[in-house]
């Protein structure tokens, strides 16, 4: 029997139309534009002027904080502006503006396609060499990768989980990786291993990846310790939490950490990342992204350059549709409605995803019937239909009695909403409020 967590979960339509799509390199941009802060925790502090000339791999935002992340030139050429644009966020944001010049790589980048097995770097090295590199969570969360290695005293990790489950519809990026470059993605789990010290790996993939499995299954015959685990298909599988009860039926208390059930959880997109930073000095300046929907006549897996836009990457792809009623910036549970496309890819831009007029339209809310489905579908054994109510009366200290910190913000519940309520919108401005209340108590 498949293996899956226990509470909740739903069953989007997969929509998987990409997953035969091999990753295409896109051409280089004239211009883009690299915000400083890509990454959970604190902005990066800016260490390049206007005017000055950079080359793809240099750094032009160092880290500003334990939890913040170096941010890496993605091109060569000149810093033409430093301003605020708009980002996905929908709010402005300041980044580096940069006119492409050629293609000019930092001298001690490998740029060769050659495998590199032998890791020479020690544990601490590894993970100074994964600070210095930018790399972040890949997944879509993008908390700094050198934080997760970075064990606190008293704690010690056990097993490192291998996120492959890629739950969220329409996306593949993760599904390719693992057939085009599983190799690369093996090393970087030994080096991510050698940095935890620890001697066990799994890696979690969803059953409709039979392909990723059997290749990766494959591949695990080379490096000892390491072993896949086929998971069951359902949604939102691919969160730290749910993946861990998934693999080793542990469940992590609320408000804790996977390390505190001695586990240590890295997408594989980041143990990739991980592999060209280590053995190849190779930053992270860019990321497979697919492009996807059911307007779309054909559907791309690209490799991009950190900050070309959105708009370039879609106009590779044939434009947009006539049909086309919304954009999505990631997987149509948890991604985020862009109000324009002129926004630069990001490290954590899985995917983008058109979405069509008829699907796009937002059904007409209705009163509460009390069927307890959002209960039931709730990962982390919430009472969504409460939060949204008490959120809409600002009773905000019984939101935080309620664990509403707690939701992983995956959209089960407004998903299986009969009453089409906004479920997730109001958890969280509830989320955000109880945030503030929590800061001020400190």
């Amino acid at each position: 029997m498949l293996k899956t967590f226990s509470k909740g979960g739903v069953h989007p339509p997969e929509n998987k139309f990409s997953e035969n799509v091999t990753i295409k390199t896109l051409d280089l941009p004239k211009t883009v534009s690299i915000p400083i802060s890509q990454h959970i925790g604190s902005p990066a502090t800016l260490v390049v002027k206007r005017r000055e000339k950079v080359k793809v791999g240099q750094i032009i935002a160092k880290t500003s904080g334990f939890i913040s992340a170096n941010i890496h030139s993605s091109v060569s050429g000149t810093v033409t502006k430093i301003d605020k644009i708009m980002d996905g966020t929908g709010y402005k944001n300041t980044a580096v503006i940069i006119k492409v010049a050629g293609d000019d790589w930092m001298e001690n980048i490998d740029k060769s396609q050659e495998l590199k097995k032998d890791i020479t770097l020690n544990s601490q090295q590894i993970i100074d060499k994964v600070l210095e590199s930018g790399i972040v969570g890949l997944g879509g969360a993008t908390f700094p990768s050198h934080v997760k290695l970075s064990i606190p005293k008293g704690q010690k990790a056990d097993v490192l989980i291998i996120n492959g489950v890629e739950c969220e519809p329409y996306l593949t990026a993760d599904h390719r990786l693992m057939l085009e470059k599983g190799e690369e993605m093996m090393v970087g789990i030994e080096i991510l291993k050698k940095a935890l010290n620890v001697k066990r790996a799994i890696i979690g993939i969803e059953n409709n990846k039979k392909d990723a499995i059997s290749h990766i299954e494959k591949l695990c015959e080379n490096y000892n310790g390491s072993e896949v685990v086929s998971l069951q298909v359902k949604y939102p599988q691919g969160g730290e939490k749910q993946l861990i009860k998934a693999v080793i039926n542990k469940e992590v208390p609320s408000g804790g950490l996977p390390i505190h059930v001695g586990a240590v959880v890295h997408n594989v997109g980041t143990a990739f990342a991980v592999y060209e930073a280590v053995q190849k000095n190779k930053p992270l300046i860019e990321r497979v992204v697919t492009v996807t929907g059911k307007p779309m006549e054909k559907t791309y897996n690209f490799i991009a350059r950190i900050g070309v836009s959105l708009e370039e990457i879609i106009k590779a792809s044939g434009g947009v549709p006539e049909d086309t009623g919304k954009i999505i910036s990631g997987g149509p549970m948890m991604g985020k409605a862009l109000n324009t496309i002129d926004v630069p890819m990001t490290k954590g831009t899985s995917g983008i995803l058109l979405i069509s007029k008829k699907d796009a339209k937002r059904r007409k809310i209705e009163v509460c019937i009390r069927c307890a489905k959002c209960v039931s579908v709730c990962p982390m054994g919430l009472e969504p239909y409460l939060l949204m109510t008490l959120t809409e009366k600002k009773m905000f200290e019984n939101v935080e009695e309620e664990k509403t910190m707690d939701c992983i913000e995956c959209g089960s519940c407004s998903y299986i909403c009969p009453s089409n309520r906004p479920l997730l919108d109001y958890i969280r401005l509830g989320k955000s409020e109880v945030g503030k209340i929590m800061r001020e108590r400190r």
